[in-house]
C-alpha cells in the first residue's frame, strides 16, 4: 500500500538537556528519544523517528508503507549540531517495516541502514527494522524486590548456560525453533527440577548471522525475532522470575558485524567505529570495533546495557570479551596496534566506559551483578571502581577451568605430575570475586563435548566426570555449567540441533544428571558451600600434598565457622581406612558420595558415621578413616550441625 502523507517535523522527544548529555557521552536512556516511537503529534497518531548520522547530506525513512522510496519521507536534521535528524509520519503504526535511507555528503550512494535503535526487527535473513512498542504488564515484583538477597555475594549461585535456539526444538515440527514462550515453561520446569538458581542466555541481542550464537550482534536493542516478539522475551523473563530463577544476559560491547544494513559506515563515515583498522578492526573475529572515545558511541553502548536492566529486568549482564577491551594489542602482533597516550597498551577509553558503565548500573538498579568475561591477570576487575577496581561484581576465572580441563584430560596413571593444576588456583581464588565457568567455549570448535574430554573407558569417563562437578561445587567460587554436560551430551555443541535429550534414557547419563540435581540441592542448602565464596576465612586444605595418590581434602566454612569436608580421589584406584585430619571432635558423616551406585558409581561409600580419633594426620591432631572411592568426590559434616 502506499499512503500520500507527509513528514511533520518541529517535533522531538529530545530536550536541550538530553542533547547536552548525549554529546558529553552520559546519556544512558537514549533507546527513549532515538530510534521510532509509536506517538501523537496534532491530534494524529504516528510515528516518530530519529538517528544520528552527523555525516549525511540527507536522511529518509523508506519502508512497505511508501514502496522504499528515499524521496518520499525525508527527515529533518536538529538545529543544534548534534547530527541527529528527526521527524514524524502520521499512520505509520506498530508492525511497519522500515530503514533509513542516508546519503552521506561526500558520496552519491545511498545507504540503507537498519535503526541502530529499533525494538524490532525482520527475522533474519531479513534485515529490515520494525516498528514497535514495550507495553507489558509484568507480574515479577516479589522477585525484584528479593533479588539482592538471591544475587548476592553470600547466596548460592549456581547458573545454567544455555543457547535459546539449540536448547530443545521441536523434532515432530522438522526442528522447528521453541519460541519465546514455549521456552519459558520446558526451560523453568527443567531448572527448577534440576536445582540451578539461574539461567544464562548466550546474546539473544539480534545477530544476522545464526552461526555466531548472538556474539556478532546488531540490533542492540532488541530481541531477536526468531523467537519472537519483545513481549514474548519479556515472558520468558517475567515467567522465570515468578518461579524464582534469575536470568543472566551475555552482553558484547565488544565488537559488531560488517553486515552493510549494520552499523558500520552508518553516515559513510567511520562513525561507531574507529577509522584506523589498527583500533577499529578486530583481527580474529573479522568485525569492527567501536570508538570507545567517542561520546555518542558511549552513550549508545551503556544505554543498550541499561535498556536490558531499566526494560527487560535482567538480573544479570555478563560482558564478553573483556580483555579484547582493556589491551590496544589483544590479538596483535607488534606494528598492527597504536599505543596510548602514554606509550601504553592500555585502552584507557575503553578503561573508563567500563568504569562508568559498572558504577551506573549498580547505582540503579538494586540486587543486579555485573559479571566480566576477563582471562588475563588485570587486577581488580571485580573490584569498586573507588578504589581503582574496573567496577564488575564478579569475573570468570579462566584460569581455573582450563587448569581444571587439562588435568582432567589427562590419564589417571600420569596425575600425580600434575597435581599443581588442581592446587593453583587457591593462590589466587580469594583476590577477586571469582564465578568457576565451565561453558559453551569448552565444547565448540574442534574441543569436543565434557564428557570427551575425560580419559579412561566409558564407566571412567562418566566417573570423572561426576569427579569434576563434585570438585567444582566444593571449590570457592559461584558455578555455571553449560547445558548438555549436565548430562554428559556425547556430541560437541551444534547449534543448529537440538542437544541429544534421548540420552537421558540410558543409566550412565541419567545417574550423571541426578548428581548434577543433587549437588545443586546440596550446595544450595549448606551455607559452607556459598556464603564466603570471596575470603580465605572460608577455606582450608587439609591435604594437598599426596600427589602420588591424585588425593585432595579440604574444608568450607560459613560465617559461624561450621565445616564440610570434601574429600577428592582422582584415580580409579580405591583407598581403604585412609587417614584424613579433621577440625572436629565427634562423628563424621558422608552426605554425599559421587561414587554411589544411583549415579552409576561402583558403590563405594561410608555409610557409618566415622568418630574422629585422638591420631594426628595432616597436621590435624584429630582424623577420621576413610574408604575414598575410585574418581570419587565425597562430602562429609560432623553431625552436630
Amino acid at each position: 500500500m502506499t499512503k500520500n502523507y507527509t513528514v511533520k517535523h518541529g517535533f522531538s522527544l529530545f530536550t536541550d538537556y538530553d542533547i547536552h548529555l548525549f554529546k558529553e557521552g552520559m546519556h544512558f536512556k537514549l533507546y527513549e528519544k532515538l530510534g521510532s516511537h509509536v506517538t501523537e503529534f496534532d491530534g494524529k497518531k504516528g510515528t516518530l523517528f530519529s538517528v544520528w548520522a552527523p555525516n549525511a547530506d540527507s536522511v529518509s525513512v523508506i519502508g512497505d508503507f511508501n514502496f522504499w522510496n528515499p524521496d518520499a519521507h525525508k527527515l529533518a536534521p536538529r538545529w543544534d549540531s548534534s547530527g541527529i535528524w528527526e521527524g514524524f509520519i502520521p499512520e505509520i503504526e506498530i508492525d511497519c517495516l522500515y530503514k533509513y535511507a542516508i546519503k552521506p555528503k561526500f558520496s552519491e550512494k545511498i545507504l540503507e541502514k537498519a535503526d541502530p535503535f529499533a525494538f524490532h526487527f525482520e527475522t533474519p535473513p531479513k534485515t529490515a527494522s520494525v516498528v514497535s512498542h514495550l507495553d507489558y504488564k509484568w507480574d515479577d515484583t516479589e522477585w525484584l524486590n528479593t533479588r539482592e538477597d538471591l544475587n548476592g555475594f553470600e547466596s548460592p549461585i549456581s547458573v545454567y548456560e544455555l543457547h535459546l535456539g539449540s536448547w530443545k526444538r521441536v523434532v515432530e515440527e522438522k526442528g522447528r525453533f521453541l519460541n519465546y514462550k514455549e521456552l519459558a515453561h520446558e526451560i523453568c520446569e527443567y531448572v527448577q527440577d534440576m536445582g540451578f538458581t539461574h539461567v544464562e542466555f548466550l546474546p539473544v541481542m539480534e545477530h544476522p548471522f545464526y552461526g555466531s550464537w548472538g556474539y556478532q550482534c546488531l540490533g542492540y536493542f532488541a530481541p531477536t525475532s526468531r523467537y519472537g516478539s519483545p513481549q514474548d522475551f519479556m515472558y520468558l523473563v517475567d515467567y522465570l522470575h515468578q518461579n524464582n530463577i534469575g536470568v543472566i544476559l551475555d552482553w558484547v560491547p565488544s565488537h559488531f558485524p560488517v553486515d552493510e544494513h549494520g552499523l558500520g559506515l552508518f553516515d559513510g563515515t567511520h562513525l561507531f567505529e574507529h577509522a584506523d583498522p589498527r583500533k577499529g578492526f578486530h583481527p580474529d573475529w573479522k568485525s569492527y570495533i567501536f570508538n570507545y572515545g567517542r561520546n555518542e558511541v558511549r552513550s549508545f553502548l551503556i544505554s543498550s546495557a541499561m535498556f536490558w536492566l531499566d526494560k527487560y529486568h535482567i538480573d544479570s549482564l555478563r560482558v564478553d570479551a573483556v580483555a579484547s577491551l582493556l589491551y590496544l594489542d589483544y590479538s596483535r602482533n607488534e606494528g598492527e596496534w597504536i599505543p596510548n597516550e602514554f606509550g601504553g597498551r592500555e585502552n584507557n577509553e575503553a578503561i573508563n566506559l567500563i568504569r562508568q558503565f559498572n558504577k551506573n548500573a549498580y547505582e540503579n538498579h538494586k540486587g543486579i551483578l555485573i559479571i566480566a568475561e576477563e582471562s588475563t591477570a588485570w587486577p581488580m576487575v571485580s573490584k569498586p571502581t573507588e578504589i581503582g577496581g574496573l567496577g564488575f561484581g564478579m569475573k570468570w576465572n579462566m584460569g581455573w577451568m582450563n587448569d581444571t580441563l587439562s588435568y582432567f584430560s589427562t590419564d589417571s596413571v600420569y596425575r600425580k605430575y600434575h597435581q599443581n593444576q588442581l592446587t593453583f588456583s587457591l593462590w589466587y581464588a580469594f583476590t577477586e570475586n571469582f564465578m568457576l565457568p565451565l561453558s559453551h567455549d569448552e565444547v565448540v570448535h574442534g574441543k569436543g563435548s565434557l564428557i570427551s574430554k575425560m580419559p579412561g573407558d566409558d564407566w571412567q569417563r562418566f566417573a570423572n566426570l561426576r569427579a569434576l562437578f563434585g570438585y567444582m561445587f566444593g571449590h570457592p567460587g559461584k558455578k555455571l555449567i553449560f547445558m548438555g554436560c549436565e548430562f554428559g551430551q556425547r556430541n560437541e555443541w551444534d547449534h543448529n540441533n537440538s542437544l541429544d535429550w534421548h540420552l537421558t534414557q540410558y543409566e550412565n547419563h541419567s545417574g550423571l544428571q541426578k548428581w548434577v540435581k543433587d549437588l545443586n540441592s546440596f550446595y544450595k542448602n549448606e551455607p559452607c558451600l556459598y556464603e564466603v565464596d570471596f575470603s580465605c576465612n572460608g577455606f582450608e586444605w587439609i591435604d594437598f600434598a599426596d600427589a602420588k595418590s591424585s588425593i585432595i581434602s579440604f574444608i568450607r566454612k560459613d560465617k559461624n565457622s561450621n565445616s564440610i569436608l570434601v574429600v577428592c580421589n582422582f584415580t580409579p584406584v580405591t583407598k581403604e581406612n585412609y587417614p584424613v585430619g579433621v577440625t572436629e571432635e565427634g562423628i563424621w558423616k558422608e552426605c554425599l558420595n559421587s561414587d554411589s551406585k544411583k549415579y552409576g558409581g561402583s558403590g563405594c561409600c561410608n555409610s557409618k558415621g566415622m568418630k574422629s580419633r585422638n591420631e594426628p594426620a595432616n597436621g590435624k591432631e584429630l582424623s577420621i578413616k576413610l574408604n575414598i572411592p575410585p574418581l570419587g568426590v565425597m562430602f562429609l559434616k560432623p553431625q552436630t550441625q
